[in-house]
């Protein structure tokens, strides 16, 4: 749903990486012990090596373009995801009304808002926008005479980094609540917690960190504090796994919303009771009626869960099948394209 986001992610931070790991190796051979190459090796090494910086000043700078990097992949991801969502919540709350009064309140103010920065004589950054485009979707809104639109540029203005309570308040004045308890219980969060930090940070903490790093990168002159290739690598598992919760939340929340009796777009097909981590499969106990067919999209739905997945096989009474209509209480064998695990509920979008 949000896939295309989240790829970019993946991709830029896969990036990230490769460079640290190349400068890193790149270090160890400039300043290791050149004792250990050949005449000719040594030759085309002083070659290459003839401009290299001091190791703790290319260190630094390494630090500020990682840091600084990954924290505009970080807020760039946020805006984007929260302007897919408002374009697509139109169709889900199909009133204007509907919508939660913090929404409305805060596209009022926006539209409002926007309508200063565009009369600006040095209007730059919303010069792609017209008066009247701004103020349509407000009015169509409140006079109901025609399909509302939310104007995603209402609801990004933020003027501070986007630490906890700052990304909390832009969620949820665009409609997505209780974002940071979702973020403490992923699982992906709470492995780097426990598994790469021990306990001894929270992903507040990791996040101001990295916020702090980046401000101090933008800003500052003199940077005495700076990390190491495998620390900055460990940031990089962070930011990725922030990103891929808030993808799983906001995809949760158009789930919710699709499966609502207005919108009827969304139906829970069963629940898995039982997930083999050997063969990486599930037993699905099914609670209605449904065709479901090997190469079919379905989403994966559980506590700080939600993923979108495709049937690779399907089972029932030992034999594999590329199809079956299920009934109330049965019970067949799936695999998917992702992992898994016991408790998720299957749903799948009806239109």
């Amino acid at each position: 749903m949000f896939q295309n986001l989240l790829m970019a992610v993946k991709a830029n931070i896969s990036t990230i990486r490769s460079i640290i790991k190349t400068n890193e190796k790149i270090r160890e051979i400039a300043f290791g012990d050149v004792s250990l190459y050949s005449e000719e090796t040594k030759t085309i090494l002083d070659d290459m090596f003839q401009y290299i910086p001091e190791v703790t000043d290319w260190r630094v700078y390494d630090h500020c373009a990682v840091v600084t990097r990954l924290y505009a992949i970080y807020e760039t991801f946020v805006e984007d995801l929260i302007r897919d969502w408002l374009i697509l919540l139109p169709g889900l709350s199909l009133k204007y009304s509907d919508l939660n009064e913090s929404i409305r309140k805060t596209h009022q103010s926006g539209v409002g808002r926007l309508l200063q920065e565009i009369l600006k004589e040095d209007n730059n950054r919303y010069k792609n926008l017209s008066v009247q485009q701004v103020m349509l979707g407000l009015l169509n809104g409140e006079s109901g005479e025609d399909k509302y639109q939310l104007l995603p540029e209402a609801f990004l203005f933020h003027e501070q980094n986007l630490r906890k309570n700052s990304l909390e308040r832009l969620l949820a004045n665009a409609g997505i609540s209780e974002s940071w308890s979702w973020i403490l219980t992923h699982r992906d969060i709470k492995y780097f917690v426990e598994e790469i930090r021990a306990n001894e940070n929270t992903p507040e903490q990791e996040l101001n960190t990295l916020i702090s790093y980046r401000n101090d990168a933008a800003h500052g002159t003199n940077i005495d504090d700076f990390l190491a290739a495998n620390a900055l690598l460990e940031l990089c598992d962070f930011v990725e796994n922030l990103c891929q919760a808030l993808c799983e939340l906001v995809t949760w929340r158009v789930l919710e919303k699709k499966e609502s009796e207005s919108i009827g777009q969304a139906q829970v097909i069963g629940k898995i009771t039982e997930w083999l981590k050997k063969p990486k499969a599930a037993i699905l106990t099914a609670d209605r009626e449904y065709p479901l067919s090997v190469g079919n999209s379905v989403f994966l739905v559980g506590k700080s869960y939600c993923q979108e997945a495709t049937i690779k096989s399907i089972q029932h009474n030992g034999e594999s099948i590329s199809e079956i209509k299920t009934t109330p209480g049965m019970e067949i064998g799936l695999k998917f394209d992702v992992d898994a695990r016991k408790d998720l509920r299957l749903y799948k979008l009806t239109t």
